[in-house]
């Protein structure tokens, strides 16, 4: 497995579709994955630290696992079948381990809410993932930005805003 982070949640310009970046630690691929709306206004609310009068789905499960005692440890993305990805939860219980298969993108949402660790299965990442080179300008960049999440969480937010606020149903009949 390999290790990765949530570099960023983007908008598709093609299609109109959100899509998370995974970065591998310490290298250059990132994995790109399609998600849905809702998956990606529940990340950006998690990024912000967004508090809702009630416990959105994600904040649900993430106290119902709390509550039975278990520690959500990693979320494993270990499979592309037929253009649809798949993730696995492990959970640390006190007899072990238990692994939940789930939605990458619902997977994501829990991680960044636990501070779980993300990974990438190897043949996966060695499969799917897209090199991106850095410039020495976008190195200077981030060594300056080293201690802020990336991207900004207000430019993260206003990218999903601008992206709600234009979507339609028939975006999705695809």
């Amino acid at each position: 497995m390999i290790e990765v982070v949530l570099r960023a949640v983007r908008v598709d310009v093609g299609s109109a579709t959100p899509l998370l970046l995974l970065e591998e630690v310490g290298g250059s691929r990132v994995l790109p994955i399609f998600i849905g709306a809702p998956e990606a206004t529940a990340i950006a609310y998690a990024l912000q630290h967004i508090e809702t009068p009630r416990p959105m789905t994600h904040d649900l499960l993430y106290d119902v696992i709390v509550a039975l005692g278990a520690r959500l440890s990693a979320i494993e993305i270990v499979d592309l079948v037929d253009n649809t990805f798949y993730a696995n939860l492990r959970l640390a219980v006190d007899e072990g381990e238990i692994l939940v298969s789930a939605r990458p993108s619902d997977a994501v949402a829990l991680a960044i809410r636990s501070r779980a660790s993300l990974y990438v299965g190897d043949d996966l990442m060695d499969e799917e993932a897209q090199f991106i080179e850095v410039d020495e300008d976008d190195e200077d960049e981030d060594a300056e930005t080293a201690g802020e999440s990336a991207p900004s969480e207000a430019e993260l937010l206003a990218e999903l805003r601008s992206f709600l606020d234009q979507v339609r149903p028939e975006d999705f009949d695809q």
